[in-house]
């Protein structure tokens, strides 16, 4: 699992952030914590269980306690918090620097950025971009697509059909997210969301046509950015001397990061629609989330007092 970071610079550009003053290594500084600090306490002097490596974020009540110091007392409390090296200094509101701020800026060469909305929404949505880009991640080799919804992810040994499956669902009226390698990120304890390496996002590799682009052949609705992971499929060539489930009864699971995912094996021979299976797969998990079970329907019609040995 690599060590996950972001660097200032695609934060400006996310945001479209106004850089203020430009300490001359934005695109160089790295952020590496996904919490924001408003330094209310710290601007008062109270550092205790500061966190340096945070971004912090300035709103109206930071600006009113800088207003109500004298120019010297502004000097003191901003450098005492860009002393501590933080990685900037962002004011929300469109909020004017002090001419203290900008001088202690250049002194210890703090960035500043600025931006345009109000300090809850913008802390909110930087918060939620962080913890998307510095999440726990990994590397798959399989296909995201979205079907009805439902983020599916179709593992299996190379040549077992994954692709074409995934070109079929899309022509069927779902989404490719990523076909061949998956970028799996854990957002949360119970949350994991997949997209494609930029260099080969809404690209499909087909044996003996070569790489299609989705997006120019099927439109943009046929292609999603990202997607959450809520299912997984396996599949693999028939094994006539294995077992497969018929009824359904049995849950399976598949662990990603440490978070178990639904799952199901489905085995691959000659006949078989893989695309319409996985799209069955899809639906029939949903109306299982939903509470109906077909299969444990059938159980209690066959067998009324639940006995089935």
């Amino acid at each position: 699992m690599p060590f996950s970071s972001v660097f200032l610079s695609d934060v400006v550009k996310e945001f479209n952030l106004e850089i203020v003053y430009d300490s001359g290594d934005i695109d160089k500084r790295r952020i590496c914590v996904a919490d924001v600090t408003r330094p209310g306490l710290q601007l008062a002097g109270y550092y205790d269980h500061f966190g340096p490596d945070r971004m912090q974020v300035m709103g109206n009540m930071e600006h009113a306690y800088l207003e109500h110091l004298t120019s010297v007392g502004r000097k003191k409390s901003i450098q005492a918090l860009f002393e501590k090296e933080i990685p900037c200094l962002i004011l929300t509101r469109n909020h004017e620097a002090h001419p203290e701020v900008i001088e202690a800026a250049k002194e210890l060469c703090i960035p500043i950025l600025r931006t345009s909305g109000s300090t809850s929404e913008f802390t909110s949505s930087l918060v939620k971009y962080l913890n998307l880009e510095l999440a726990p991640r990994i590397s798959m080799h399989g296909v995201l697509v979205e079907v009805n919804g439902e983020g599916i992810l179709i593992l299996g040994e190379s040549g077992v059909g994954k692709s074409e499956t995934a070109l079929e669902i899309v022509k069927r009226g779902h989404r490719l997210i990523a076909d061949d390698q998956v970028e799996i990120r854990r957002v949360s304890e119970t949350t994991l969301v997949g997209r494609a390496p930029e260099v080969i996002r809404h690209l499909i590799e087909i044996r003996g046509i070569g790489i299609l682009d989705v997006k120019e052949l099927y439109g943009v609705s046929s292609v999603k950015m990202q997607e959450g992971i809520d299912f997984v499929i396996n599949l693999e060539l028939w094994d006539e001397k294995k077992t497969y489930d018929r009824m359904g009864l049995t849950d399976e699971t598949t662990e990603i990061l440490g978070i178990k995912v639904p799952s199901i094996t489905i085995p691959v021979g000659p006949g078989r629609n893989l695309a319409i299976i996985v799209e069955a797969a899809a639906i029939n998990y949903r109306v299982k989330k939903m509470g109906y079970n077909a299969a444990q329907k059938l159980v209690s019609r066959v067998f009324p007092g639940g006995n089935i040995t």
